[in-house]
């Protein structure tokens, strides 16, 4: 039975992209090298938005297949189907990742 999580509210579901530990040529990487990585993910899902006092939705500001920059610390951690993602807020995000 495959598990499926929604997103409630403005949260965000990330799979952190993972920094290479080998080069292309099969080099293996040192850890400072990794250091050096941006902290990103693809965002996987998204709830529908906050809702204001007055009721209405405010949409969060990403979308599913977006990069996005994320903190150092902080969002929740789970495991679902031997993956492991991240859920923050959409106010968590730091921003959108261009090519």
């Amino acid at each position: 039975m495959a598990r499926k999580l929604i997103p409630l509210l403005d949260r965000i579901l990330v799979e952190k992209v993972v920094a290479p530990t080998k080069s292309a040529g099969g080099i293996l990487l040192p850890e400072s090298a990794a250091a050096n990585k941006v902290n990103s993910g693809i965002v996987i899902a998204t709830g529908p938005g906050r809702r204001t006092n007055d009721g209405n939705v405010l949409p969060v500001s990403v979308k599913e297949g977006d990069t996005v920059l994320l903190p150092e610390y902080g969002g929740t951690a789970l495991k679902l189907e031997e993956k492991e993602y991240v859920l923050y807020r959409d106010d968590d995000i730091l921003g959108i990742l261009k090519d």
